[in-house]
Protein backbone atom coordinates (compact mmCIF):
# COMPACT_ATOMS: atom_id res chain seq x y z
CA UNK A 1 0.00 0.00 0.00
CA UNK A 2 1.21 3.55 -0.87
CA UNK A 3 1.89 5.27 2.31
CA UNK A 4 -0.29 8.28 1.33
CA UNK A 5 -3.01 5.91 1.59
CA UNK A 6 -2.16 4.77 5.75
CA UNK A 7 -4.34 6.20 8.05
CA UNK A 8 -2.82 7.99 11.49
CA UNK A 9 -2.19 5.27 13.61
CA UNK A 10 -0.30 3.22 11.16
CA UNK A 11 1.61 4.76 9.06
CA UNK A 12 5.16 3.24 10.70
CA UNK A 13 3.63 0.11 10.47
CA UNK A 14 3.60 0.27 6.41
CA UNK A 15 8.10 0.89 6.86
CA UNK A 16 8.76 -2.07 9.66
CA UNK A 17 9.07 -5.92 9.81
CA UNK A 18 9.82 -8.63 11.58
CA UNK A 19 13.28 -9.51 9.89
CA UNK A 20 15.89 -9.60 13.10
CA UNK A 21 19.66 -8.29 12.62
CA UNK A 22 22.16 -11.07 11.07
CA UNK A 23 24.61 -10.61 13.81
CA UNK A 24 27.42 -12.79 11.66
CA UNK A 25 27.34 -10.12 8.91
CA UNK A 26 30.33 -8.17 8.42
CA UNK A 27 28.12 -4.68 9.05
CA UNK A 28 26.82 -6.25 11.99
CA UNK A 29 30.88 -6.57 13.58
CA UNK A 30 31.22 -3.78 12.33
CA UNK A 31 28.85 -1.84 14.64
CA UNK A 32 29.21 -4.19 17.42
CA UNK A 33 33.05 -2.41 17.00
CA UNK A 34 31.69 0.88 17.13
CA UNK A 35 28.65 1.90 18.52
CA UNK A 36 29.11 2.78 22.01
CA UNK A 37 26.68 1.19 24.66
CA UNK A 38 25.93 2.71 27.90
CA UNK A 39 25.27 0.69 30.95
CA UNK A 40 21.54 -1.23 31.47
CA UNK A 41 21.35 0.16 27.81
CA UNK A 42 20.50 -1.59 24.53
CA UNK A 43 20.82 -0.12 21.11
CA UNK A 44 19.39 -1.11 17.37
CA UNK A 45 19.88 -0.30 13.85
CA UNK A 46 17.17 -0.18 11.73
CA UNK A 47 16.94 -0.23 7.57
CA UNK A 48 14.07 1.33 5.71
CA UNK A 49 15.75 0.62 2.47
CA UNK A 50 16.40 -3.00 3.30
CA UNK A 51 13.35 -3.23 5.67
CA UNK A 52 15.28 -5.35 8.27
CA UNK A 53 17.44 -4.92 11.47
CA UNK A 54 20.80 -4.28 10.63
CA UNK A 55 21.99 -4.19 14.27
CA UNK A 56 20.86 -5.25 18.21
CA UNK A 57 22.94 -5.04 21.20
CA UNK A 58 21.93 -5.77 24.85
CA UNK A 59 18.60 -6.66 24.66
CA UNK A 60 18.70 -9.98 26.58
CA UNK A 61 19.39 -8.11 29.74
CA UNK A 62 17.14 -5.10 29.33
CA UNK A 63 14.47 -6.67 27.79
CA UNK A 64 14.88 -10.28 28.29
CA UNK A 65 14.82 -10.81 23.98
CA UNK A 66 18.15 -12.50 22.63
CA UNK A 67 19.87 -10.25 20.08
CA UNK A 68 19.39 -12.20 17.13
CA UNK A 69 15.31 -12.46 17.57
CA UNK A 70 14.93 -8.60 17.86
CA UNK A 71 12.82 -6.72 15.28
CA UNK A 72 11.70 -3.44 14.52
CA UNK A 73 8.14 -4.96 15.00
CA UNK A 74 9.10 -6.79 18.28
CA UNK A 75 10.43 -3.34 20.03
CA UNK A 76 7.35 -1.52 18.53
CA UNK A 77 4.42 -4.25 19.69
CA UNK A 78 5.93 -4.78 23.51
CA UNK A 79 5.04 -0.88 24.51
CA UNK A 80 3.22 -1.33 27.96
CA UNK A 81 -0.78 -0.91 26.74
CA UNK A 82 -1.52 2.44 28.53
CA UNK A 83 1.76 4.14 27.03
CA UNK A 84 0.71 1.96 23.42
CA UNK A 85 -1.75 5.05 21.71
CA UNK A 86 0.49 7.50 22.03
CA UNK A 87 3.97 5.99 21.42
CA UNK A 88 2.64 4.47 18.21
CA UNK A 89 1.46 7.95 17.32
CA UNK A 90 4.59 9.70 18.00
CA UNK A 91 6.50 7.48 15.60
CA UNK A 92 3.66 7.96 13.32
CA UNK A 93 4.13 12.07 12.84
CA UNK A 94 7.79 11.39 13.75
CA UNK A 95 8.57 9.20 10.63
CA UNK A 96 5.93 11.14 8.65
CA UNK A 97 7.98 14.51 9.40
CA UNK A 98 11.50 13.10 8.58
CA UNK A 99 10.20 11.73 5.00
CA UNK A 100 8.36 15.38 4.71
CA UNK A 101 12.40 16.63 4.97
CA UNK A 102 15.49 16.82 2.80
CA UNK A 103 17.91 16.27 5.66
CA UNK A 104 21.82 16.89 4.57
CA UNK A 105 23.28 15.37 7.79
CA UNK A 106 22.86 12.18 9.60
CA UNK A 107 22.26 12.43 13.47
CA UNK A 108 20.56 15.85 12.47
CA UNK A 109 17.23 14.48 14.02
CA UNK A 110 16.08 12.77 17.00
CA UNK A 111 13.42 12.54 19.74
CA UNK A 112 12.89 11.14 22.93
CA UNK A 113 10.02 9.71 25.08
CA UNK A 114 9.45 8.33 29.02
CA UNK A 115 7.69 5.00 28.74
CA UNK A 116 7.67 1.13 29.79
CA UNK A 117 8.06 -1.84 27.49
CA UNK A 118 7.22 -5.00 28.84
CA UNK A 119 9.87 -7.81 29.72
CA UNK A 120 9.98 -10.85 28.03
CA UNK A 121 8.59 -12.11 30.71
CA UNK A 122 6.00 -9.81 31.27
CA UNK A 123 7.14 -7.38 33.53
CA UNK A 124 7.07 -3.92 32.83
CA UNK A 125 10.08 -1.70 32.62
CA UNK A 126 10.68 1.98 32.60
CA UNK A 127 13.13 3.59 29.76
CA UNK A 128 14.28 6.39 28.13
CA UNK A 129 13.70 5.41 24.62
CA UNK A 130 15.40 7.92 22.10
CA UNK A 131 15.60 7.15 18.35
CA UNK A 132 17.84 9.60 15.32
CA UNK A 133 18.45 9.53 12.02
CA UNK A 134 21.30 7.57 11.38
CA UNK A 135 22.11 6.98 7.69
CA UNK A 136 20.66 9.03 4.75
CA UNK A 137 20.58 8.76 0.87
CA UNK A 138 19.94 12.01 -1.12
CA UNK A 139 18.31 13.87 1.34
CA UNK A 140 16.48 10.71 2.19
CA UNK A 141 16.32 8.66 5.48
CA UNK A 142 17.18 5.35 4.98
CA UNK A 143 18.20 4.29 8.66
CA UNK A 144 17.76 5.09 12.31
CA UNK A 145 18.84 4.42 15.15
CA UNK A 146 17.62 3.53 18.95
CA UNK A 147 18.93 3.67 22.39
CA UNK A 148 16.92 2.21 25.52
CA UNK A 149 18.12 2.73 28.63
CA UNK A 150 16.39 1.54 31.84
CA UNK A 151 15.75 4.10 34.46
CA UNK A 152 13.98 3.02 37.90
CA UNK A 153 13.86 7.05 38.89
CA UNK A 154 11.19 8.10 36.15
CA UNK A 155 8.10 8.55 38.11
CA UNK A 156 5.06 8.44 35.65
CA UNK A 157 1.78 10.30 35.71
CA UNK A 158 -0.81 10.42 33.22
CA UNK A 159 0.78 12.35 31.11
CA UNK A 160 3.17 11.25 28.00
CA UNK A 161 6.61 13.10 28.34
CA UNK A 162 9.04 13.63 24.97
CA UNK A 163 10.99 15.76 23.39
CA UNK A 164 12.21 16.65 19.98
CA UNK A 165 15.81 17.72 18.45
CA UNK A 166 17.12 19.47 15.55
CA UNK A 167 17.18 22.61 13.55
CA UNK A 168 14.14 23.06 12.72
CA UNK A 169 13.01 21.50 16.40
CA UNK A 170 10.30 23.76 17.12
CA UNK A 171 8.24 23.09 14.50
CA UNK A 172 8.52 19.32 14.58
CA UNK A 173 7.58 19.84 18.25
CA UNK A 174 4.47 22.49 16.88
CA UNK A 175 3.51 19.83 14.64
CA UNK A 176 3.66 16.95 17.03
CA UNK A 177 1.97 18.52 19.57
CA UNK A 178 -0.89 19.28 16.81
CA UNK A 179 -1.19 15.85 15.79
CA UNK A 180 -0.90 14.69 19.16
CA UNK A 181 -3.20 16.76 21.11
CA UNK A 182 -6.05 14.21 22.16
CA UNK A 183 -3.25 12.71 24.31
CA UNK A 184 -2.33 13.64 27.76
CA UNK A 185 1.45 15.00 26.45
CA UNK A 186 3.99 17.56 27.29
CA UNK A 187 7.36 18.65 24.87
CA UNK A 188 10.79 18.79 26.62
CA UNK A 189 10.03 22.79 25.74
CA UNK A 190 6.65 23.51 26.79
CA UNK A 191 7.74 21.51 30.01
CA UNK A 192 10.92 23.90 30.64
CA UNK A 193 8.57 26.90 30.22
CA UNK A 194 5.98 25.45 32.86
CA UNK A 195 9.15 25.06 35.29
CA UNK A 196 10.02 28.63 35.20
CA UNK A 197 6.42 29.32 35.40
CA UNK A 198 6.20 27.58 38.77
CA UNK A 199 9.23 29.41 40.12
CA UNK A 200 7.06 32.26 39.42
CA UNK A 201 8.88 34.00 36.60
CA UNK A 202 6.37 35.80 34.24
CA UNK A 203 6.06 35.08 31.03
CA UNK A 204 8.00 38.21 29.72
CA UNK A 205 11.12 36.82 32.19
CA UNK A 206 10.85 33.80 30.48
CA UNK A 207 10.63 34.58 26.69
CA UNK A 208 13.69 36.75 27.69
CA UNK A 209 15.43 33.81 28.99
CA UNK A 210 15.25 31.64 26.17
CA UNK A 211 15.37 34.18 23.74
CA UNK A 212 12.27 34.33 22.01
CA UNK A 213 8.73 36.30 22.24
CA UNK A 214 6.29 36.91 24.52
CA UNK A 215 3.65 35.12 22.75
CA UNK A 216 5.88 32.42 22.15
CA UNK A 217 5.75 31.48 25.73
CA UNK A 218 2.15 32.26 25.79
CA UNK A 219 1.83 29.32 22.87
CA UNK A 220 3.62 27.08 25.03
CA UNK A 221 1.84 27.46 28.13
CA UNK A 222 -1.90 28.70 27.53
CA UNK A 223 -3.08 25.21 25.31
CA UNK A 224 -2.01 23.36 28.02
CA UNK A 225 -5.17 24.35 29.84
CA UNK A 226 -7.57 22.64 27.64
CA UNK A 227 -5.17 20.14 26.67
CA UNK A 228 -5.44 18.87 30.10
CA UNK A 229 -8.64 20.28 31.60
CA UNK A 230 -7.28 22.75 33.79
CA UNK A 231 -8.93 26.39 34.74
CA UNK A 232 -6.12 28.06 35.68
CA UNK A 233 -2.28 29.01 36.09
CA UNK A 234 -2.47 27.56 39.82
CA UNK A 235 -5.00 24.71 38.68
CA UNK A 236 -1.93 23.78 35.78
CA UNK A 237 1.08 23.89 38.20
CA UNK A 238 -1.07 21.20 40.65
CA UNK A 239 -2.02 19.48 37.71
CA UNK A 240 1.54 18.87 36.85
CA UNK A 241 3.00 18.64 40.07
CA UNK A 242 0.95 15.70 40.13
CA UNK A 243 1.61 14.21 37.52
CA UNK A 244 5.38 14.32 38.07
CA UNK A 245 6.05 16.77 35.19
CA UNK A 246 6.92 19.13 37.54
CA UNK A 247 9.40 18.47 40.56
Amino acid sequence: MHPDKLAFGSYSKGFITNVPADLNSPEAKHFKNTIRRFAEEATYIYSFKENKMLYADGWEPLLGYEDHEVSMLTLVSITAPEFAPFSNELNDKALMFLHSKHIEEEHQYSFTIELKKLHKNGTPVPLIWKVGVFATEGGKVTCIIGHAQRNESIKFGSVMRYAAYGPEKSEFEEELNKQLFRYYAISEKEKDALCMVAEGYSFKEIAAAFGVSQSAIEKRILPLYKRFGVKSLTHLISFATANHILP
